[in-house]
């Protein structure tokens, strides 16, 4: 029964991570419709990935204790993201401007780092999380600059993702615009060794609910 009852809730807890993970994030793509604000947008929406890639992936490999699944984890969420963006394309946006963020490259990453420290948790947790963090933002403004001419594009179809009445009248400036790259690895460094400890402790609290 205890067997059972475990693979069916890691099958289940890895669909509704993996889904609200990628519901969370489905917009993370979107920075080039806030034209005005795009880096500061590209900025935020790095750590957010962050967070959402670092726990889940992290969830899923412990909970597995396989490296490799990390990547597994990076995938579901990258191919879910293409069917939803897919409906950008049915709205009539052209190929090269629908922006999918790229997980992958960090999750193998969290995978190397698991690997390379004999399933270490710790290891995984510090140098898995600051591999996260810092080439996330990286790996996704080189997804970024491949957009086809971005802001032509962006003022000739409408913003789904944001309002008229919340569209910025000023080009906004200041730390952010500088170096939103720097910026976003800098924060996501930080950041993901936390976002890295909360997956290995879900993982410790979903055994212990199955246990009770």
């Amino acid at each position: 029964l205890m067997v059972w009852l475990r693979r069916c809730t890691h099958y289940l807890f890895i669909v509704v991570v993996a889904v609200n993970s990628t519901l969370l994030t489905i917009n993370a793509g979107d920075y080039i419709f806030y034209t005005d604000w795009a880096w500061t947008s590209f900025t935020v929406f790095s750590i957010s990935q962050t967070l959402m890639l670092a726990v889940g992936a992290t969830y899923y490999l412990t909970f597995t204790g396989v490296p490799g699944t990390a990547t597994y984890y990076g995938l579901i969420m990258t191919v879910y993201t293409w069917v939803a963006k897919g409906a950008w394309f049915a709205l009539g946006y052209p190929y090269d401007f629908i922006v999918t963020p790229i997980w992958l490259p960090s999750a193998m990453l969290l995978d190397l780092a698991y690997w390379a420290t004999k399933r270490n948790e710790h290891s995984l947790i510090l140098f898995g999380g600051v591999l996260v963090g810092m080439s996330l933002p990286l790996f996704n403004m080189v997804n970024l600059i491949t957009v086809a001419d971005p802001l032509e594009t962006a003022f000739k179809y409408p913003r789904p993702t944001l309002p008229p009445y919340m569209t910025p009248i000023e080009p906004q400036v200041g730390k952010f615009y500088n170096s939103p790259v720097a910026l976003g690895a800098g924060a996501g460094a930080v950041l993901s060794v936390t976002f890295t400890a909360l997956g290995c402790k879900l993982n410790t609290w979903t055994y212990r609910w199955m246990a009770a």
